[in-house]
């Protein structure tokens, strides 16, 4: 059955064109909006990402990097008496109205951060050169892609709170997810808001361990302490992960995204059973032909079930292609785009499933295929 039913398939190749089509661009729609998004809302979670801490001690339950709450100085101290913990920074974030006389006021997010050259935080971003012009009293740091919201370039002055600030460089592949983040040592930040380290507090204490694996237990070691101290020890991919769903959850991006992939899916499930219905009405003389030869309805069916399941597999192969080139297009503008191999099965499981069903749905053509038609 499955070797007729592609051979029927590739002699009417055009008649089954569109139903690939069909589950191939849902597939693709898809596979796309979820990678897009995910994309769009991982950028909530780079400043974990792009560090090197193994651990992130924050407020307990906090939701979001950017919602971080002022914790106890004294955390450090519990920090440092587990064994595995090899090193410890302090990690702050703060908040300010940026001024220039070109584009007047624009609220901008402070990230301070250990401008060590050996430092955890953004070790993957900051270069020790950029490191070393943190250093300077009121230097700071902001993304190319976010110069032109704010007005300037780099080695111009602004007011941050009403304090000047110079920019001593750019960073790139750090841009905030709807605002504008700046860069500044932890003694800068702590001057430009006082609000984000009062008396000394932090928004986070981010640690390495000895070994990353034994990330998770020291996490629990310090929750046990942290319950009665008011902090709440994290790994860095779940916090990471726990900011992007927040971010998915709390902007209705994802009830978007689900109302999309159900429109994306019903039409082509509509487009391709039709087309399928069509294609077995006009191959009814073919069927009643068969069933002349002794092919059972059952037999039948099953042919039908196995053009729906190539129609499925070819639309697979098609939205594949389809993808990779379109997310190569889409990394090449710095569109930020989040694939997965689990992203990239459950979608072609589901442009198959779409397939099959449709292919459950022309079935009912077949029962009109009797013999005594090939006699008119």
């Amino acid at each position: 059955m499955k070797t007729l039913a592609l051979k029927t398939l590739l002699h009417d190749w055009r008649r089954y064109a569109p139903a690939v089509v069909a589950v191939a661009f849902s597939g693709l729609l898809v596979l796309l909006q979820g990678a897009v998004i995910l994309g769009i809302f991982s950028l909530s979670s780079l400043y974990v990402t792009r560090s090197s801490a193994d651990l992130w001690v924050g407020f307990p339950g906090v939701q979001s990097i950017d919602l971080g709450r002022p914790i106890a100085a004294q955390a450090e101290m519990f920090i440092w008496m587990n064994p595995h913990v090899k090193r410890v920074e302090p990690f702050l974030w703060g908040s300010g109205q940026w001024r220039t006389e070109r584009r007047g006021m624009v609220n901008v997010y402070i990230v301070g951060v250990d401008a060590a050259d050996d430092a955890m935080a953004l070790d993957d971003v900051l270069t020790p050169g950029l490191r070393a012009r943190l250093r300077a009293p009121g230097a700071v740091l902001v993304d190319a892609g976010d110069i032109g919201k704010l007005g300037l370039q780099v080695g111009d002055t602004a007011e941050i709170n009403g304090q000047r600030v110079r920019v001593v460089g750019a960073t790139r592949g750090l841009r905030a997810l709807g605002g504008v983040n700046v860069i500044a040592s932890l003694a800068t930040t702590r001057e430009l808001d006082p609000m984000a380290g009062p008396g000394g507090d932090v928004a986070y204490f981010i640690a390495r361990t000895d070994d990353p694996k034994a990330a998770p237990a020291v996490a629990a070691d310090l929750n046990r302490t942290g319950r009665a101290r008011g902090f709440e020890a994290m790994t860095d991919d779940r916090f990471a992960a726990r900011t992007t769903r927040y971010w998915l959850v709390e902007s209705g991006a994802g009830a978007a995204f689900v109302f999309g992939s159900i429109t994306a899916v019903l039409v082509a499930l509509v487009i391709t059973s039709q087309t399928l219905a069509a294609a077995v009405a006009a191959s009814l003389k073919e069927f009643a032909a068969l069933r002349a030869l002794g092919f059972s309805m059952g037999a039948l069916r099953g042919i039908v079930v196995a053009q729906a399941a190539w129609v499925g597999v070819a639309g697979v192969a098609l939205a594949g292609v389809l993808t990779v080139a379109l997310v190569a297009a889409a990394r090449s503008q710095g569109v930020p785009v989040v694939l997965s191999g689990g992203m990239m099965s459950a979608t072609g499981a589901l442009v198959v499933v779409v397939a099959l069903v449709s292919g459950a749905f022309a079935l009912r053509r077949v029962a009109t295929a009797d013999p005594a038609t090939l006699l008119l």
